[in-house]
């Protein structure tokens, strides 16, 4: 017979993670907060005459708010689980990105490709 304790649960040596601290998410809390406050600010005020530099600020500042919601608050990095869970999120933005771009290719060329209604057509099909 052996003479090496027996536990019934294997030990964690260390490996396990802290899921934040309480400053770690006020940070991240007033990150949120600050990334949302831009966008709402620059479209109520006006601030910039051009709506097209507008949107792709309001675009850049949600993609840093989706970074920022994943490293804050689902604590996603390349540490945690041997890096499968960020690995498995990566793969779901790509499969969504796919998804929303291809339906948004899909619909250009339909609309682009339709034919056109001609003038004389029946009352009831517009």
């Amino acid at each position: 017979m052996s003479t090496r304790p027996v536990h019934l649960a294997p030990e964690d040596h260390g490996t396990a993670r802290e899921h934040g601290s309480r400053r770690g998410y006020r940070i991240g809390v007033a990150l949120a907060i600050l990334l949302t406050v831009i966008p709402f600010w620059l479209v109520m005020s006006g601030a910039l005459p051009n709506a097209a530099v507008t949107a792709a600020i309001i675009f850049a500042l949600a993609l840093v708010q989706i970074v920022v919601h994943v490293v804050s608050f689902l604590h996603l990095d390349t540490q945690s689980e041997g890096g499968w869970t960020l690995l498995a999120f990566l793969f779901t933005a790509v499969i969504v990105v796919l998804t929303i771009g291809g339906s948004v290719w899909v619909m250009y060329h339909l609309n682009t490709n339709m034919m056109p209604m001609p003038d004389s057509a029946p009352s009831t099909m517009r």
